[in-house]
């Protein structure tokens, strides 16, 4: 959806959702801020901010917090077969309409141990509210790639050496001024 001044109206347009790219892409034109909704009724269920990726053969957002308007099932389900074969996991579900919106996985074998007790949202029931853009879309029109922690760390260590390095120069400075 795109807001046009008054309403809300869906964004269709594939060349307009084809550059929202949520985390470091080429061709990202710019940092996404968004929000997570349910697809069916538009409760707010998580934002940006808490996103820490995809899984993409799963084809779910990775969600570290979600809001209080999803509900994690009590009961516990096991999956034999598939890509959650071997796994104890919950259903979320909306709380505004009451449909499934995705998991959380409680106990998982080695493969899966990276995603335990994160909120995985199926990308099928979700649309994002971009606020750049006032565009509401498909979560799955969307990639939620996000930095490798090598890059970070290393990205984190420019910045400290930098700051690092400007200290120095200062303390040389208020040295020199005493004197």
């Amino acid at each position: 959806m795109e807001f046009d001044g008054s309403v809300l109206i869906r964004c269709t347009d594939a060349t307009k959702m084809s550059k929202f790219v949520f985390g470091p892409h080429k061709g990202a034109k710019h940092k996404l801020r968004m929000t997570l909704h349910c697809q069916k009724c538009y409760v707010v269920l998580g934002d940006s901010f808490d996103i820490c990726g995809e899984i993409k053969y799963m084809d779910s957002i990775m969600c570290l917090r979600v809001t209080d308007d999803v509900a994690v099932n009590d009961a516990m389900e096991r999956r034999q077969k598939g890509e959650m074969s071997d796994c104890i996991y919950s259903l979320l579900n909306c709380r505004g309409c009451q449909s499934s919106v995705g998991r959380v996985i409680h106990s998982a074998p080695a493969r899966l141990g990276a995603v335990r007790s994160i909120f995985l949202l199926s990308k099928a029931d979700i649309s994002c509210y971009i606020l750049n853009s006032s565009s509401m879309v498909d979560a799955s029109t969307l990639k939620f790639d996000v930095k490798s922690l090598k890059d970070s760390i290393s990205e984190v260590k420019k910045q400290f050496e930098e700051h690092q390095d400007r200290m120095s120069r200062l303390k040389i400075r208020l040295a020199n001024m005493n004197l």
